[in-house]
């Protein structure tokens, strides 16, 4: 799995409890696997479908560095499935899993449309690609 992104734990992320509110670790999650999903597939027309079981495994608190990873499980004809782990960036211990995360790709009126890749891709590695072409086309 990879870890992408990182995330300083503020007071305004902190619940009754003084620990890491679930409500916002889900929508770091969720905008991380939009983001994720928007780059694997080339297309800023994403959107999630499903969220499976979350499991909290541990907290953090204020002052606390978390990062998020996602990895990609399967490439559908319109969709792309990741699974992902929140953990503490100091100890590596897990805050949160969830198993399956089911991003839908969208055409201009809203509608699920293909997306056409099959494998993962990464960005340096299309520039490098596209470099190549235009050497090769010059």
């Amino acid at each position: 799995m990879r870890f992408h992104t990182r995330k300083w734990v503020k007071p305004e992320d902190l619940n009754a409890n003084g620990t890491l509110f679930g409500g916002k670790v889900l929508a770091w999650i969720d905008e991380e696997a939009a983001l994720y999903s928007i780059i694997q597939l080339e297309s800023k027309k994403v959107v999630t479908k499903y969220i499976s079981e979350i499991n909290f495994m541990s907290t953090a608190v204020e002052g606390d560095i978390v990062e998020i990873g996602m990895e990609v499980t399967k490439f559908g004809h319109t969709s792309i499935s990741l699974n992902c782990e929140v953990r503490n960036k100091m100890n590596h211990e897990s805050i949160v899993t969830v198993d399956n995360i089911i991003m839908v790709n969208l055409d201009a009126n809203g509608n699920p449309t293909p997306h056409g890749k099959t494998k993962i891709e990464y960005v340096k590695d299309r520039l490098a690609k596209k470099d190549k072409e235009a050497l090769e086309n010059a």
